[in-house]
């Protein structure tokens, strides 16, 4: 009985998984594989499943990877993919910078404030995201908060042009995935021994040589867990860069609505997206694995 419940258990999420990640990912597949056409759907199917074993022979055959090649070729999607990777980097190293010693705060305040101030981390969450970065329009353009209150101030004598750019996408990145980052190292600095500083000050290590022997390492794997919260929805973001980054930011995310719906071209576009989706699942992938060895190796 207690082994039924076991495997229930664990059947249970493996389920959801098959049916809303490996479905969709096999239509997807057979979509990127599919020829173009002005029709409805707007792709000719290369594979017809009625058709049994012939049609997978003939589909095997006359397999076509057409999509895939026309991604390498065209220049479009290879400065998109880069860019994307670009802006995901930079964004994820800035959130990094800004939550780590958040969160370090936050490990290492009272324990009564410390609901307080983790509230106050998760509070935008209550808010929709996409007004959240609609309120970012309002803040960056040349007639907002930023520009006016600058210009009260005495900082600048004439308005930034801070929206439309760049600069525009990596705030609002950061700003929406900051808590992704201060939550799963605020978990592993929570639970670190103080002791161990306090053992490594008295043996004669000063507070920045303890902190990067002992509280830096410690917090790795909090680090690399906030570092692919961040990444991975970063390199495929459509909303913040459309919305305050313009036309003139090229992302994944926006190459493939603009594939879809503009374009029409689902096989190139379900192509691009098993591509990122390739991309950001090995690296996730290899990281369990050394996890793994690492836990076998401490055994």
């Amino acid at each position: 009985m207690n082994r039924f419940r076991r495997t229930l258990l664990i059947a249970v999420p493996y389920l959801w998984l098959l049916l809303f990640f490996l479905a969709p990912f096999i239509i997807v597949v057979k979509i990127s594989l599919s020829d173009t056409a002005i029709a409805q759907p707007p792709y000719v199917p290369v594979f017809d499943p009625a058709l049994g074993w012939a049609g997978l022979k003939d589909f095997l055959s006359a397999l076509d990877l057409e999509s895939y090649v026309w991604l390498t070729q065209d220049s479009l999607y290879i400065n998109a993919f880069l860019e994307s990777l670009k802006i995901a980097l930079i964004s994820t190293s800035l959130c990094l910078l800004v939550a780590f010693p958040l969160a370090l705060g936050i490990a290492r305040t009272s324990p009564k404030r410390r609901p307080v101030l983790l509230m106050m981390v998760i509070l935008p969450f209550w808010t929709s995201f996409l007004i959240r970065v609609y309120a970012w329009i309002g803040i960056l353009r040349s007639e907002g908060f930023l520009n006016q209150f600058l210009q009260w101030t005495g900082v600048i004598s004439e308005p930034l042009a801070i929206i439309n750019t760049p600069v525009a996408v990596y705030v609002g990145i950061v700003y929406s995935y900051l808590p992704f980052m201060v939550l799963p190292i605020y978990a592993t600095l929570e639970k670190m021994d103080g002791s161990l500083l306090e053992a490594a000050i008295d043996l004669g290590c000063s507070r920045t040589s303890a902190f990067w022997r002992i509280t830096l390492p410690l917090a790795a794997p909090g680090i690399i867990a906030g570092c692919f919260l961040v990444f991975i929805p970063a390199m495929g973001e459509f909303v913040i860069p459309d919305l305050l980054g313009g036309t003139g930011t090229l992302m994944m995310g926006k190459t493939l609505w603009s594939e879809f719906f503009s374009n029409r071209d689902w096989p190139v576009a379900s192509a691009v997206a098993i591509v990122l989706l390739l991309f950001l699942v090995v690296p996730i992938v290899a990281f369990q694995r050394m996890l793994e060895r690492q836990q076998e190796a401490a055994r």
